[in-house]
């Protein structure tokens, strides 16, 4: 088959189609009675987080294609208004099947183990209501500001995703019928827990308590009804950097203008009064078909706040503690420990801390000169910008790629990339119209036999918070050869200078996507020789059209692909005479799976590759990106066999299928397996060996070298 056969729109999925199907993935863990209730109402308020973020970046983005005249079709042949015509309507049954979950299976399963959701107020028994109203008065009443309409007061800004109580309000002295809103304050938790007798609880949202207090804010009107109501903005910023003279000072304006962005939905209560909904309609300029009516709370992401509350232990996952790393003596010098051998790290079945350390150690290493590292997204308190802070203050070069681009964290990127300067760090932005998405770390260090360069690469976020909750995968190693691409790295990304060759590592986005393509092509010609081949790759999102290409050639000359893709995936399976022998996976599970592996048999010269790159346009493409090589013999069958044990994995792999749906494996005669429980354990079953070991004996010189 030829390049242009092969590319069309017949073979491939709509990017924003196979997202909806994920999120559906992500709902019907919510809906599986073999997970605990708690866990499930958790997945149900993800799935509304994650469709809040769909509708403010990617249907924003259809639809201001659709109004700009753009009219170029995406990989499976749909221009956006196409896109839209589909997606839009899946959108509404989404959320149909979110409040079905909601309301006749997670809130009677709640009722039916003790903890109880007031719907209405009327529900409350007497002395509820008094505690209710006392706390309205004592807690909530000082912070609301109540902000009436009528000629002489414009409509108030109504920020993005907040919740508000919007109101009809008649002046009884005017005899007229004004518009209200109030906007139910986030510094409050919105799940408040009243008290209740016998071994029930309940809680109640706080937009009912307002509403049933809007009398006190509004004294001498009517009134004359009150709903909750919730808008989307549209939040894909535009930066022209080209012709920015100051990113920073450019992100911070888009970013105030993100406040004011169009708003693309408005999700009210189905009882909503029909004339306070036209007033809202009319305000936010909104058509009917923009209206969302929902049958339940809005904003459903309060349900990951009930399956936080203290207790139901017995509704929950025992909670999981992050292992630590046997290959690493806590008494013993890191920098020694990784000049030795390269160390693996597995997030979050083992600590972040080696990570954390690293870079901890090396601010206050007197024989360290230089540390360099690219933050995306940090931690609120983030451990690591404290120690960078440190290093630059003890006087070591410290160098600091923020990346001010990071989708919703700019804002805090910001904050962070001036306190850095303010420390003494070189803070640098990156590369015009590219984002730096790479996670590398680099130490550099005297020594005894000159200078040696320590390097950290990972497939995850320098994040101590999302390293819990995030599967990811990084490399501590004193390579020499990955030491000078560190370097070449750093030079590119401060000086833009590209170096003449890479040693070990593959960059995008120059590089990178070709690389990846010479890969699989090897594959299908050992294939065509009649050799063993076998290609596995584990990712976020696979999209790439030229990628799907090469892995479509390769599985028509009989490589074996296996893929696991927790997210998008463009390729379709089952394909005859195309794509028959690829199959694809996503795993939904406790933990978010996040890391980059990819695996080529080379002949039995196996070869396997981790990084920070999805196999998406926007990460060979547009984004500086770093993948690297596994070599260690005992490391490459670790990684091995964390692939293979996914593959295998029985309880919480959805398969798809060649219509586009997943479905989970039929359990019949197959051994249960859930591949995160499988690491869990393993990793408890590692640090006991390592315990059982007999203490080390240092010698005189180790002594030394550890004071």
């Amino acid at each position: 088959m030829s390049k242009s056969e092969l590319s069309n729109p017949e073979y491939y999925y709509n990017r924003e189609l196979s997202w909806l199907e994920f999120n559906y993935r992500v709902l019907g863990e919510a809906r599986d009675r073999n997970i605990p209730l708690f866990e499930r109402i958790k997945f149900l308020g993800i799935t509304a987080s994650n469709l809040d973020e769909f509708f403010m970046i990617r249907i924003a983005s259809l639809m201001d294609m659709v109004d700009a005249g753009y009219k170029k079709k995406d990989i499976a042949g749909m221009s956006p208004a196409e896109q839209l015509e589909h997606i839009l309507p899946k959108t509404r049954d989404f959320m149909n099947s979110q409040y079905n979950t909601l309301n006749r299976s997670l809130l009677p399963a709640l009722q039916q183990n003790n903890l109880i959701l007031i719907r209405h107020y009327e529900e409350l028994e007497e002395k509820q209501a008094e505690y209710v109203d006392k706390y309205f008065m004592r807690e909530v009443y000082p912070v609301l500001t109540p902000m009436a309409v009528d000629s002489s007061r414009p409509f108030p800004l109504v920020r993005n995703k907040t919740l508000n109580i919007g109101a009809l309000i008649h002046d009884k002295k005017k005899d007229v019928v004004d518009v209200a809103t109030v906007q139910v304050p986030s510094v409050l938790p919105r799940v408040v827990e009243i008290p209740s007798e016998g071994d029930k609880r309940s809680v109640i949202l706080l937009e009912q308590i307002i509403e049933k207090n809007l009398d006190k804010l509004f004294l001498n009107y009517e009134i004359v009804c009150a709903h909750p109501y919730r808008i989307m903005r549209n939040a894909d910023l535009t930066i022209d950097e080209e012709d920015a003279a100051d990113l920073l000072k450019e992100i911070e304006k888009q970013l105030k203008q993100r406040k004011w962005g169009k708003v693309i939905k408005l999700e009210v209560e189905d009882s909503m009064d029909k004339r306070l909904l036209k007033e809202l309609k009319s305000q936010f300029s909104v058509a009917s078909e923009e209206v969302y009516k929902i049958s339940g709370p809005l904003d459903l992401t309060f349900m990951s706040k009930i399956s936080g509350l203290k207790g139901f232990d017995e509704l929950k996952y025992p909670k999981y503690k992050p292992q630590p790393v046997p290959e690493i003596n806590k008494e013993e010098n890191l920098f020694e420990q990784i000049k030795k051998k390269d160390i693996l790290l597995f997030h979050p079945y083992e600590e972040f801390d080696p990570v954390v350390r690293f870079i901890s150690d090396a601010a206050s290493d007197p024989d360290v000169l230089a540390i360099k590292q690219t933050l995306y997204r940090v931690s609120g308190n983030s451990p690591i910008v404290a120690a960078l802070a440190k290093a630059a203050e003890n006087g070591k070069q410290v160098t600091v790629l923020v990346e001010l681009k990071a989708r919703f964290d700019e804002e805090n990127n910001i904050i962070w990339a001036k306190m850095l300067e303010k420390a003494g760090c070189h803070v640098i932005y990156g590369l015009v119209g590219l984002k730096t998405h790479s996670k590398i770390s680099l130490v550099v260090r005297k020594e005894e036999d000159g200078i040696r360069r320590y390097v950290h690469l990972g497939t995850g976020n320098y994040n101590d918070i999302t390293a819990r909750l995030y599967t990811d995968m990084g490399l501590l190693t004193a390579q020499d050869s990955i030491g000078e691409d560190a370097t070449a790295v750093f030079n590119m990304l401060s000086g833009y200078s590209e170096p003449p060759k890479w040693n070990k590592l593959m960059v995008a986005p120059i590089w990178l996507k070709d690389a990846f393509v010479r890969l699989i092509a090897r594959e299908k010609k050992n294939a065509e020789a009649g050799k063993e081949a076998r290609i596995i790759a584990k990712m976020n999102s696979l999209c790439d059209p030229v990628i799907i290409q090469s892995l479509y050639e390769a599985a028509m000359a009989g490589v074996k692909i296996d893929l696991i893709i927790r997210g998008i995936c463009c390729l379709k399976t089952g394909i005859p005479g195309i794509s028959e022998n690829i199959t694809v996976r996503s795993i939904v599970g406790n933990f978010l799976e996040h890391s980059r592996i990819f695996y080529f048999y080379n002949e039995g010269f196996e070869e396997i590759y981790m990084g920070s790159a999805d196999w998406m346009p926007r990460n060979l493409d547009k984004r500086v990106e770093i993948t690297f090589p596994v070599e260690d013999p005992d490391l490459k069958e670790r990684v091995k066999e964390i692939l293979m044990i996914q593959l295998a994995d029985t309880l919480k792999a959805h398969i798809l299928m060649p219509d586009g749906t997943y479905e989970k494996q039929d359990l019949r005669g197959r051994e249960k397996l859930d591949s995160q429980n499988y690491f869990c354990e393993q990793a408890k079953k590692r640090k006991k060996e390592a315990d059982e070991k007999p203490a080390r004996v240092f010698t005189p010189r180790e002594k030394i070298d550890h004071e």
